[in-house]
């Protein structure tokens, strides 16, 4: 059973349906309690990083999402619920995210923020991804992306693909069974699709 965690925010109907058309079962996640049962947890994301680390302490789920995380479970975080893995972000100083990578996130340099559109999504080679989650798809596949800040891991052999967009930055990470991608793949087609059942296969 997939957990798909519901903090009042994130594009939820989309990452649902991506599952249901894949054939695996999953379940919205807006209280601990409904962590019961739960193999395999995705946090999505849309909107600021201080609002939903608020929403998720106010829902009781911060601490045992952080705990699920310092286990080791199985984890996807999408766009937002990527950056929500690092320690904090330049956008909102004052709220700390799970601190289950060490690093923070820093807002784009460039001309036009926020990305949004296709961007390619370039393996690192011999980084954590590689082959499992891009298994099937060459490499500089197109993903859809919707971000002003990106994520900046203080190690950088967590890094599985980078992105540019006026410069290079890392838009997939991996550490152990924690998984975080900057771009959709519940918005990318075919690719995003394939992208969601490697990483539920290899889990």
């Amino acid at each position: 059973m997939i957990g798909i965690v519901d903090y009042g925010a994130g594009n939820l109907r989309s990452v649902i349906k991506a599952f249901d058309f894949l054939g695996f079962k999953s379940r919205l996640v807006d209280r601990a309690a409904a962590l019961d049962g739960a193999e395999l947890l995705v946090l999505p994301g849309v909107g600021a990083f201080g609002e939903a680390a608020r929403q998720l302490k106010a829902s009781g789920l911060f601490d045992p999402i952080r705990d699920w995380l310092r286990d080791d479970r199985p984890f996807l975080g999408i766009c937002l619920g990527l950056q929500l893995l690092f320690e904090s972000s330049e956008e909102s100083p004052e709220e700390k995210g799970f601190a289950a990578v060490r690093g923070t996130c820093r807002r784009l340099a460039a001309r036009k923020v926020p990305q949004i559109g296709w961007n390619t999504v370039r393996q690192t080679v011999g980084g954590p991804a590689a082959p499992p989650l891009f298994r099937g798809f060459p490499d500089g596949s197109y993903f859809y992306f919707v971000h002003s800040f990106y994520v900046a891991p203080e190690d950088p052999g967590l890094i599985a693909a980078t992105t540019d967009y006026e410069g290079a930055y890392p838009s997939v990470v991996a550490r152990g069974r924690t998984w975080g991608v900057q771009f959709h793949p519940e918005k990318s087609g075919e690719l995003g699709l394939r992208l969601l059942s490697n990483w539920v296969r290899q889990c």
